[in-house]
This record gives structure tokens, sequence and C-alpha cells, in this order.
């Protein structure tokens, strides 16, 4: 038996309040820690100014010094230096950062979870310091906020030529302050909130997500490179970086992965022109001495659902638009907590005027 409308607003009702009790508090601290994290690398600056101190130059004798002394303590990639971060940042297999300079490639930093508030935050914010089992119950919290999110949408729905009516907010009496405090930033934030939760849950179930826009948009399967002789050569990074800068004349490198043990490939990602991932999705697999292209790939000429599962997260972290979208991306993340309480508050004081029973 199908429930009537009003049964049907009262289940959602219930469903809503009492979700976004339960659930809306790990909601709030998730968007309150992308928030923060939106400013992750102006705060790390600010944190260590040392870091801030250097130009941006990618030298290849620096590189190749850095891979070499580090391989032993777990280096798996290295970001390259940039504007706003002009360092060389490693990524190492025990999940620390550390980051040299580019000067002469000496330790300025190191960074873990136990010792920096910041990559606790990041760990919290895309995997709940749980690994794979934190992100698994990280898609399912999504999944339900983004519900929660509709539902409330849909009861707040006003009839015709309400609607300005339905977004005012009101003082008193503290019943309705509340109220009119939680629904009316909530809908007017509503578009930024879904965006980041839409994309967030994206990020956690980015195969399923890539599958169904290629599916729909198109996009052929991404390129792999034709196999090659083993080799445990030296790599030649100046002569690898130059080639990759002839491959991709109008791009900016970002970050090159230590070379597998016995193949003679050297993977080197780049961001190229109109490129909105910070990290680049463009890339160029050279051979370790640096003379033949085994594969190139310019994220520009991928197909359109390549190019949209590309788009998720640097729409997830405010990296389009510059400076107005990033604010923006902070902005939502605040909002969760502003629902959360004032949906507490009001609960709290329509529970004390409740008639006992």
């Amino acid at each position: 038996m199908v429930p009537s409308l009003p049964a049907l607003r009262r289940l959602l009702s219930r469903l809503h309040l009492w979700t976004g009790l339960s659930v809306g508090l790990l909601f709030a601290l998730l968007g309150l820690s992308g928030a923060i994290l939106v400013f992750h690398t102006p705060l790390l600056v600010w944190q260590h100014p040392k870091l801030g101190a250097h130009q941006a130059v990618a030298n290849g004798e620096v590189l190749g010094a850095i891979m070499q002394r580090e391989a032993a303590n777990g280096l798996r990639s290295l970001d390259f230096p940039r504007d706003e971060l002009p360092v060389w940042q490693g990524y190492f297999e025990d999940e620390s950062r550390r980051y040299f300079s580019p000067e002469d490639g000496r330790l300025l930093l190191k960074r873990t979870i136990d010792d920096d508030a910041l990559l606790w935050l990041h760990e919290f914010h895309v995997e709940l310091l749980g690994g794979e089992t934190g992100k698994e119950v990280l898609g399912i919290v999504g999944c339900i906020c983004l519900a929660l999110l509709l539902i409330g949408l849909y009861l707040w729905w006003p009839k015709r030529g309400r609607m300005l009516a339905q977004l005012k907010m009101h003082a008193n009496p503290p019943i309705r302050r509340w109220l009119t405090w939680h629904r009316s930033p909530g809908v007017v934030s509503l578009p930024l909130v879904l965006l980041a939760v839409i994309t967030g849950v994206g990020m956690i179930y980015h195969d399923a997500y890539s599958k169904a826009l290629t599916g729909m948009f198109g996009g052929d399967a991404l390129p792999k490179p034709a196999p090659s002789a083993p080799s445990d050569a030296a790599p030649a990074w100046s002569r690898i970086i130059a080639l990759t800068e002839r491959t991709l004349p109008d791009a900016r490198l970002r970050r090159i992965s230590l070379p597998a043990e016995g193949k003679d490939e050297v993977s080197l990602r780049a961001q190229s022109a109109g490129e909105w991932h910070p990290n680049g999705r463009s890339s160029v697999v050279s051979d370790r001495q640096g003379e033949v292209v085994r594969l190139r790939v310019d994220a520009r000429e991928l197909g359109l659902g390549h190019r949209m599962s590309i788009a998720i997260y640097p729409l997830h972290i405010g990296a389009v638009g510059g400076t107005a979208i990033r604010w923006l991306t902070a902005f939502a993340g605040l909002m969760p907590m502003l629902m959360f309480v004032t949906g507490l508050l009001f609960w709290l004081r329509r529970r004390k005027h409740k008639p006992a029973r």
C-alpha cells in the first residue's frame, strides 16, 4: 500500500531528523575538515615558512640525488616545485611526506599524521583514519548524507508563490528561529554542498563513476605503453625532464614516480594548459635514458566522459576558477556544521515544548 503524501512527509521528516542527529555530526566534522584543507598548501607554508623561501626550479641532478638517496626509505613519487609550494614534495610508503630543497635536495621537513595536524585532518577527511576500511565507511556515510540533503530539499519545497516566504529567517520564537535558520541557509547553500558531497562520493567510488561517465559521454580505454626490455640503468633525469617538456610543450611538470625495479619506464605527470586538475592528468612515459617516448597522454584530448571523471577531484577541492571558488568551497564545508547545530537546537526546543503524555 502506497502511503498518502502527508504520511510520506511525516515519514521523511522523521528520517531526516534522526539521520541528521545521528550522522549529522560526522557530516559536520567532515565538512569542517574539508573547509580547512581547501587551504592546505597556504597553511602548510604559513606553518613552515622555510618551505616558501625558495625558487620553484626543477633541476634534474637534484631530482636524481633525491631519488637515489630516498628510494631505500620508501619513496614512491615526488611533486615538482611549483609557485605555491616551491620545494620537492615526496610521498612515502609509510604515508609520511617529506620536503626537499630545490637547490640541493636536502631534507627540509618530514610530516606524519602523528605530528602534523593538517596531515591528520587529511587522513580523517579521506579515510576516517581507518585505511581502506575507513574509506568504505566514508563512502556509505557520503551516500547517506546525499539522501539527507535531498530529503531536506523535498521537505522545504514550498507551494507556488511561497518561495520568498519560505526563505525568510525569523528571530523569535526560538523554535521558529532555529527551524528557519536551519532550512533557509541550507537551501541557499545546497548547490555547493551537493557538489561537495557528490564529488566526494565520486572520489571514493571513482572506478564506478568513471565507467558510468565514459559509458554515457564517451571515452575509450586509456592507452598503455608498449612492453619494453628490462633495465636497471640509472635514469637520466635531466634528459627525461627535457623530453617531457618537448613532448608536452605547454604543460607544467607536476609529479614523477619512482621507476619500477627492472622496467625501462619512467612516468611523469603534467598539467596541460586549461586542465583543472592541480596535479595534472596529462602524462609522458619515457625510457630511463630520456630518449624514447613510450606513451603520451594529453588530458585535453581524452573523451568527454574521461574529462568529466578527471574533473571530480578539482571540483571537490575548489581548484577550479581561482580564489573566489576556493572560498566558496570552504563555505560549503562549513554549512553542514551550521545545519547540525541549528537542527539540534530546533529538536531540543521542540522537545521542551512538547506536551507530556
